[in-house]
């Protein structure tokens, strides 16, 4: 038997269909900045934009176009996730971004921002004051920046004003998605619900979906009921590398054939340290640069051969490269020469 650390619930590795967040996008300005917004010459959308809100609010400025030059105004981009279920009247986060040259939003004010979804309807509208963790200070000579002031946030900054239409408890079937779809983790979601529910009302349509038929039971129950029954998920033998920053990552089903490893490099180091050769007093020679050349040769010639048997485990590799010496940049060479040979029986996956 698995050990029981290896469970997680039914809610944690899956989704319901139709219960998901949608995203929404905006256009705005904000305003209230201290001398770090968009320059008005070099950015017309914000210059446009300033006139019509203005214009907006029976103020007439198109005679004083060439005048506008404050530096208080910046144009930005509003982004939010409605989250299923949202009411009319609930309240969202929002994130800001710069859109033209501005330098700095801390401080600012987001004015009334309509936020559109993929269908062009708008479903919430937000407001209110920025707020940044980010940094910055600049002196004559010098500046610091930390986090990115170009960016911030409005906690509970719009207010939904549309809701996406969507009924949890109509209808015969739900469907369970899986985040990481898995033939043999449907089929242990399938035994679990069966046997919780007391009824074949569950089964396996394809490795990322789990169908279950209600027969006139009320869908909050039944999925109340079975959220929290404990899966050990099963998932494939995979090894993730990301080369950039030498991170590798690998599975606990990962096998490896019987293979020899071993790792070395010839190092050659050139030293080279000048001298200044001085002839002697009242002679008649000139001072010269003598060259002096050091020459180091490693050829890590302490480094041992490794070999791991049929059916090695991760815990094996580990522990056989670890005594090697290997760092995380030679261990991603090993394991992709590995995977070349053939014995690394698992998904190799390079990003």
């Amino acid at each position: 038997m698995a050990p029981a650390a290896a469970q997680v619930r039914i809610k944690d590795i899956t989704d319901v269909e139709g219960v998901r967040e949608n995203q929404l996008i905006g256009y705005g300005l904000v305003v209230g900045l201290n001398g770090t917004g968009d320059k008005l010459n070099n950015n017309v959308f914000t210059r446009e934009s300033l006139i019509g809100m203005l214009e907006r609010l029976g103020v007439n400025t198109r005679d004083q176009v060439t005048n506008l030059s404050t530096k208080n105004v910046a144009a930005v981009m509003v982004t939010a996730q409605l989250p299923a279920f949202a009411r009319s009247g609930s309240r969202i986060d929002i994130a800001i971004s710069a859109l033209g040259d501005a330098t700095n939003l801390t401080g600012g004010t987001l004015l009334v921002t309509p936020l559109l979804a993929a269908d062009g309807e708008v479903y919430a509208v937000g407001q209110g004051p920025l707020s940044s963790s980010a940094i910055a200070a600049r002196g004559a000579a010098s500046s610091v920046t930390r986090g990115v002031p170009t960016s911030a946030r409005i906690a509970n900054g719009a207010t939904v004003e549309k809701e996406v239409a969507f009924k949890l408890d109509k209808g015969n079937v739900l469907r369970l998605g899986l985040r990481n779809p898995d033939l043999t983790t449907a089929r242990r979601i399938v035994t679990a619900i069966n046997g919780a529910i007391g009824a074949a009302v569950g089964r396996a349509t394809d490795p990322r979906t789990v169908a279950i038929t209600l027969g006139g039971r009320d869908p909050i129950d039944t999925l109340a009921a079975i959220e929290n029954l404990p899966i050990i998920p099963d998932n494939e033998a995979k090894v993730v590398i990301d080369e950039a920053s030498g991170t590798i990552v690998m599975g606990a089903n990962v096998r490896i054939s019987t293979v020899a490893i071993a790792q070395g490099n010839l190092t050659i180091r050139v030293t080279e340290t000048p001298e200044v050769s001085q002839p002697g007093p009242f002679s008649n020679g000139t001072t010269a640069v003598v060259p002096r050349t050091q020459v180091q040769i490693d050829d890590q010639h302490d480094r041992k051969l490794g070999i791991l048997n049929s059916g090695a485990t991760l815990r094996d590799l580990v522990a056989s490269l670890n005594a090697l010496g290997v760092g995380p940049r030679d261990l991603i060479s090993i394991l992709q020469a590995i995977k070349a040979e053939g014995a690394l029986h698992a998904d190799l996956e390079i990003r």
